[in-house]
């Protein structure tokens, strides 16, 4: 008697599979890898922003660094609005962060005009800062290679705690080090950017789920 009839396979399908899939996942959340922290305790934001209008903490942030020409890195910020920002947009305390030398001003506005053509600005935040400051902050992140007239084409992930988060063993880089994102590479924020903010907001989720297990167990205990 074959017991994988087409009904039986189509059965299996559509409730069995998604079930064994959920159980695995759910029980697997403690074992769940985490997105490596490369630099801890990197400087927050609110410290070289005279405006305080923008800070790290608390928040899943891209950073990157506009430089003394703005047009430089246009291509590169182009594509993190596309293929970042618009799939992130509605995700809670998500943002981009753009510093650029104060006296930049025009430039930046016209990028935020360019931009917001067809992009809901509302997380992207433009800090302006000294260039004194901007080289200090930079530094903080310990990454092994200089800022170019105040710019670089990378992007940086930071976490809430204000870590630098990247790859420790990254098959593209020398030593498997990955601090930050070629913005001027689309396959680059696909396969890893992409990938890599998606799995520090699941960390977070699956801290909170843990978390409210914790209460629940301890209201019960307690009851």
């Amino acid at each position: 008697m074959n017991i994988f009839t087409k009904k039986r396979v189509v059965l299996f399908l559509l409730f069995i599979f998604p079930l064994i899939c959920f159980l695995i996942l759910s029980t697997g959340e403690n074992n769940f890898k985490k997105l490596p922290i490369v630099t801890e305790n990197i400087i927050d934001i609110s410290e070289i922003d005279a405006s305080n209008s923008a800070e790290l903490k608390d928040h899943v942030s891209i950073v990157c660094f506009l430089g003394e020409d703005v047009n430089t890195n246009k291509t590169g910020l182009l594509n993190l609005n596309e293929k970042i920002y618009k799939k992130f947009l509605d995700y809670k305390k998500f943002q981009i962060l753009a510093i650029y030398p104060t006296g930049s001003q025009r430039q930046v506005e016209q990028l935020k005009e360019e931009i917001g053509t067809f992009t809901d600005m509302q997380k992207w935040v433009f800090v302006a800062s000294s260039p004194e400051e901007i080289e200090a902050f930079y530094k903080a992140f310990s990454v092994n290679e200089s800022l170019v007239n105040l710019s670089s084409t990378k992007a940086f992930l930071v976490d809430k705690a204000v870590n630098l988060r990247g790859r420790l063993n990254d098959e593209d880089t020398k030593d498997g080090k990955l601090y930050g994102y070629n913005m001027n590479s689309v396959a680059e924020l696909n396969s890893k950017l992409q990938d890599d903010v998606k799995v520090l907001f699941y960390e977070y989720y699956a801290a909170f789920k843990v978390r409210n297990k914790n209460k629940a167990d301890r209201k019960e205990v307690g009851s």
